[in-house]
């Protein structure tokens, strides 16, 4: 069951906000409104429930204000001491979830480049009473911009509330208070919710830190590695395999509306595309073609999927409605045809192909209509990637030895280089379009791919931490 409702007052001196909890309802998700119009907050899921609370009705983006338009040299300052924790039934084990959770929403605003954490020694009171007016002087003088305050209350031996405020130090407003009722487990979670809301409230922009990762880890001699279908936090914690390592696995994608993926595996047929349900571990070769099928991708609803298959030296591009089976091909000739990648809209296609001489970028109509060529710069190039936003296509390119990556204008226009060296590939965007997470080979007989990520302006390269090596990495849309 999903339920909104909206409370409109809350006392900041007294724990009203407490009273004007509503009984806890199974599963069950609370939203905000803002101006008369509901905000999507998050999805939860097992026992996470979120209740928000309107402390007042300016938008967060009125008030503090971070440029994510241009590069990050000046981030917004934010203190989050460690949350309180009240009513604790094991104040130990309660404790350290408080300074976790603070930690990690720490951790996910200062990844983006756009936000910096004031050093927690520079604090004059470590652990405010979020209930209370902050002291806000006290906050100025160091420079803090935004003041993240939260208490853990202890409910039950297994489960907790998790209580936030956000408060704009310079004009002393409050811009979110939010509850999250949960299981105790689940508390990492909640800190990436925390996060993700925190992020949109100051941006304007979805955050993307309630995500998750597939990527292919890989073990063993470089010449014969075993490759296992992984997923993990959008951080680089939690990672699960989804495959045994019996089958070679490549280019897993998400579906962009659910928890699905498509990939290629090398089975005794020869290599064919397999549709997985992360949820329940079912899968199932997609279609019945004669020859071997790879580059599979969804198409924006998570019902088509666009995908290569390899006819007598040449590959065309087919989309498959995944209930009927249905295949429409949509290129022909003795090209290679291949990495489809669709528009948000489903209304076009992206693909590299060979068939003006050299491997380019072109788009063309959903059905196959009018395709053209939007890649000319030096290199060849593959692999296009079309932003969730629309605005962009990222791509690969190859060039003076070298693999690049990059994005272009979806005209091919305005092609900019966001990570180079000896070998990049395997972009994919953040659901926000705001960050590409890609792989980066390192040279030698010990070396092997790795996963890193960089803003879409080229700032904040960061590497994300794996167990092991990774390749082919693919985000997914938000957890329900």
């Amino acid at each position: 069951m999903i339920k909104t409702v909206t409370i409109h007052s809350a006392d900041y001196n007294n724990d009203n906000l407490l009273k004007l909890l509503p009984e806890r309802v199974g599963m069950v998700l609370w939203g905000m409104h803002q101006h008369g119009v509901s905000v999507f907050l998050s999805a939860m899921a097992g026992m996470i429930v979120m209740v928000g609370v309107v402390g007042n009705s300016t938008p967060a983006h009125a008030l503090l204000e971070v440029d994510i338009t241009e590069g990050h040299t000046n981030p917004l300052t934010f203190s989050i001491p460690s949350f309180v924790v009240n009513n604790a039934t094991n104040y130990g084990a309660e404790k350290r979830i408080g300074r976790d959770i603070s930690r990690i929403i720490s951790s996910d605003l200062a990844g983006t480049g756009l936000f910096r954490q004031v050093d927690p020694a520079a604090f004059i009171g470590n652990s405010p009473n979020i209930n209370l007016r902050p002291s806000f002087p006290d906050w100025r003088v160091i420079n803090v911009q935004a003041l993240i305050l939260g208490r853990v209350v202890s409910e039950t031996a297994s489960t907790m509330r998790v209580e936030i405020r956000l408060w704009d130090v310079f004009t002393g407003q409050e811009l979110a208070g939010i509850q999250y009722q949960t299981e105790k487990d689940n508390w990492r979670r909640v800190a990436h919710l925390v996060a993700d809301e925190i992020y949109q409230r100051i941006t304007g922009e979805a955050g993307y830190f309630d995500t998750r990762i597939v990527y292919v880890a890989e073990t063993g001699p470089k010449d014969d590695r075993i490759k296992i279908l992984t997923v993990m936090d959008q951080d680089g914690f939690n990672p699960q395999p989804l495959t045994d390592g019996r089958l070679l696995v490549i280019t897993p994608r998400f579906s962009p509306v659910d928890q699905e993926l498509v990939y290629m595996a090398y089975g005794p047929n020869g290599p064919r595309v397999y549709l997985l349900d992360v949820a329940t571990g079912h899968q199932e070769i997609v279609g019945d073609f004669p020859g071997m099928t790879f580059a599979p991708r969804f198409m924006p609803d998570g019902e088509h999927v666009v995908m290569s298959v390899e006819d007598d030296g040449s590959s065309d591009i087919y989309i498959m409605d995944l209930e009927t089976r249905r295949a429409n091909r949509l290129t022909a000739g003795r090209s290679i045809n291949t990495a489809p990648s669709p528009s948000p809209d489903g209304k076009f296609i992206a693909f590299e192909s060979d068939r003006g001489g050299g491997q380019q970028i072109y788009v063309m109509g959903v059905d196959g209509s009018n395709p053209r060529r939007i890649s000319f710069g030096e290199g060849s190039y593959g692999t296009p990637v079309w932003s969730p936003r629309g605005d962009l296509i990222a791509f690969t390119k190859r060039s003076k030895g070298q693999f690049l990556v990059g994005v272009m204008e979806v005209d091919g226009t305005g092609e900019r280089i966001l990570a180079k060296g000896y070998h990049n590939e395997g972009p994919s965007w953040s659901p926000n379009g705001r960050v590409l997470i890609f792989f980066r080979e390192t040279r030698g007989e010990n070396g092997g791919p790795e996963l890193w990520t960089v803003d879409v302006t080229g700032q904040n390269l960061r590497q994300l931490p794996a167990p092991t090596f990774a390749s082919d990495p693919s985000w997914s849309p938000p957890a329900p």
